[in-house]
């Protein structure tokens, strides 16, 4: 007889996405339970020792923002921080932070660990458990239209034959579905870092009519950082000056000794020992089955495709202050062991190198995210939720991102309230979802500052003035912090007003100080804000002639400066989200018959019934999908009172 307990929700991994999802869960009141294949892995970082990045920073930021956990930890536990992209314009400034990988990894399992309502159980998830028949759907997620009956989970099953009972089970595994290892022809049937593998859920989700695919991603080796030559690299060191990822970490707690990085390169000997040795290399062997991250290809991948490159970059990294280990940024691959030995010592500094761990290539099941809605709910079966590389992304922050939005909506679902769907004009959070649910990625998803349409407004420095109301709103956020956020916006606004409104003339002490600054004397009078938009001016730098100006945070004058000097380039995107959310806005009922929609090409048609769109704006992003498709769907929904 098989064990019963009873619980809300049960999430299915606890790594970045996991305990993102847990938490929120848990916060939000309901009885949640965590599963993990091993507890030493909680939040474990069996990749790149860093946490932001171009992009990834704003997600960051992001998920602080809507009330998670990832940038309040990584300010407790890093060892290097960075602003990167400071030579250009505040919409690709972002973040970047060196882990210190064990710290980080022990911080988030003790929050758990202290979080009301929520359990962490070491074991293996076996069996997904529904209400209905699966043969009722089986299949369907693969097919042109999901069928109108959809499922419903009820529980999971361990591998021990523990049932926990619950409304809503969120999938949170990694890179651990059927996991194998390669390192030349050596195949392990192992997760990340030596990990337990999950073998039987892939056969479970399977079993539901859940289709899964194959995605490899690859990790560089990590060597003792003691038999390495830093004379013959160049040091890398950190911001004088850190920035927290957490609104709500004190700026003074992270003004701490840093520890430097190191860069050095490839060179041709390197080159030639990958090019003799190609057809060891599981990937030009043939025997790797998963698809591969285009923007992280292992150095084999670099040598082949960019034959012309006589050299690539290589960053020494250290994983700790209580480790010697560094991790060799830049040259992740899957040769065999006597190969990168070779490699590895061709490059200037690394001549003499002891390696701790290979570097690997990893394979795993996954989904293709167009089974799933914004919300990140399947569309099939109710109460199930998935999130981080289980959906087809790559990386830590992408992970967490996912894993926060699921949380949430999962509690939401289960409390009977309004769930949270970001929109891609208001987050990166939102492009990265609506990425994934809406285009057929067929490689690892890896977000860039590139996707995002209205980049200029989703800056990392204002992500708790676009997204603190949704924090709070769903009850993550507490009132005293949306106050703050709502004073911040006010200060802001007040401020932006007083210096368009204060004119000054071309008195002796404007003259003077204008020249001083090398900046051209005042023919006649203008505002503050109008000499805040000379290149060689700024918020700080008029202070001498702004008499009557008020003490304001620095968080407050940073924006003050960015409003008013790209105020023009600002307003152009606003009024570009404006037509973009009144697509946005035209819903697609479920209900609507594809079939009856004449005049819309064969390919369209193919991909609505096959994605669902729930709105103009999604169709219209859909691969395929014209102009005009999209204009035949708005004039059938007008001319049928199809009600939006």
């Amino acid at each position: 007889m098989n064990y019963t307990i009873m619980t809300d929700i049960c999430v299915i991994g606890a790594g970045h996405a996991g305990c993102e999802a847990a938490l929120a869960c848990a916060r939000l009141g309901l009885d949640t339970t965590i599963f993990t294949m091993n507890v030493d892995s909680i939040a474990m970082m069996p990749c790149n020792p860093h946490i932001g990045g171009s992009s990834k920073g704003h997600l960051v930021r992001e998920i602080d923002a809507l009330g998670g956990e990832m940038g309040k930890n990584i300010d407790k536990t890093f060892i290097q921080s960075k602003m990167l992209n400071v030579s250009k314009g505040p919409a690709v400034h972002s973040l970047r932070t060196q882990a210190d990988k064990a710290e980080y990894s022990k911080r988030m399992r003790q929050t758990l660990e202290h979080q009301e309502h929520l359990h962490i159980r070491q074991v293996e998830v076996a069996k997904l458990l529904t209400e209905g028949d699966p043969e009722d759907n089986a299949g369907s997620v693969t097919s042109e239209e999901p069928q109108k009956d959809c499922r419903k989970v009820v529980g999971i099953q361990t591998c021990t034959g523990t049932i926990y009972e619950c409304k809503a089970a969120i999938i949170c595994t990694g890179t651990y579905l059927k996991a194998r290892c390669l390192v030349g022809e050596t195949i392990t049937e192992t997760g990340p870092s030596g990990m337990q593998r999950s073998t039987f859920l892939s056969d479970s989700l399977a079993d539901e009519g859940i289709a899964l695919r194959r995605f490899k991603t690859g990790t560089p080796a990590r060597m003792d950082g003691r038999t390495l030559d830093y004379s013959e690299m160049t040091i890398q060191n950190g911001d004088k000056t850190v920035i927290p990822f957490s609104y709500s970490t004190d700026p003074k707690d992270v003004q701490i000794d840093q520890v430097p990085c190191y860069l050095t390169y490839t060179n041709e000997e390197t080159h030639e020992i990958i090019r003799q040795n190609i057809g060891r290399s599981p990937i030009y062997a043939g025997i790797i089955e998963g698809t591969g991250p285009r923007y992280c290809p292992s150095i084999e991948d670099k040598v082949v495709k960019f034959p012309d490159k006589i050299r690539h970059q290589v960053f020494i990294e250290p994983e700790g202050r209580g480790t010697n280990e560094v991790y060799i940024d830049g040259m992740s691959s899957s040769m065999p062991d006597d190969v990168q030995q070779q490699m590895y010592r061709t490059v200037p500094g690394l001549e003499h190198c002891d390696i701790v761990k290979n570097a690997y290539a990893i394979e795993y099941d996954c989904i293709n995210a167009n089974i799933l809605k914004q919300t990140l709910e399947t569309k099939n079966i109710e109460g199930l939720f998935c999130a981080g590389q289980f959906n087809g992304s790559s990386g830590y922050e992408e992970a967490a991102a996912q894993g926060l939005i699921a949380g949430i909506n999962a509690a939401m679902e289960i409390k009977g309230e309004e769930p949270l769907i970001i929109e891609r004009s208001e987050a990166y959070i939102g492009v990265l979802i609506d990425d994934l649910v809406s285009k057929n990625n067929l490689e690892p998803y890896r977000m860039m500052t590139s996707r995002a349409e209205y980049r200029l407004l989703l800056r990392q420095d204002n992500a708790d003035l676009r997204l603190r109301k949704y924090g709070y709103r769903v009850g993550l956020i507490s009132k005293q912090e949306y106050d703050h956020v709502c004073y911040k916006e006010k200060a802001i606004t007040d401020e932006i007003m007083r210096l368009k409104r204060t004119k000054i003339g071309g008195s002796e002490a404007v003259q003077s100080f204008l020249e001083k600054n090398g900046s051209a004397t005042l023919k006649t009078a203008c505002s503050l804000a109008e000499l805040m938009c000379r290149p060689e001016l700024g918020y700080e730098m008029i202070a001498e002639i702004d008499k009557d100006r008020p003490e304001l945070s620095k968080e407050i004058t940073d924006q003050v400066e960015i409003e008013i000097r790209y105020e023009g380039y600002i307003e152009r995107q606003k009024k570009q989200v404006e037509q973009f959310e009144k697509l946005e806005h035209k819903r697609i009922p479920d209900s609507i018959d594809y079939d009856k929609v004449t005049g819309i090409r064969i390919e369209a048609r193919q991909k609505f019934k096959k994605f669902r769109p729930t709105s103009i704006g999604q169709a219209g992003r859909l691969s395929g999908v014209t102009p005009a498709d999209v204009q035949v769907l708005l004039v059938y929904m007008e001319k049928f009172h199809v009600k939006q």
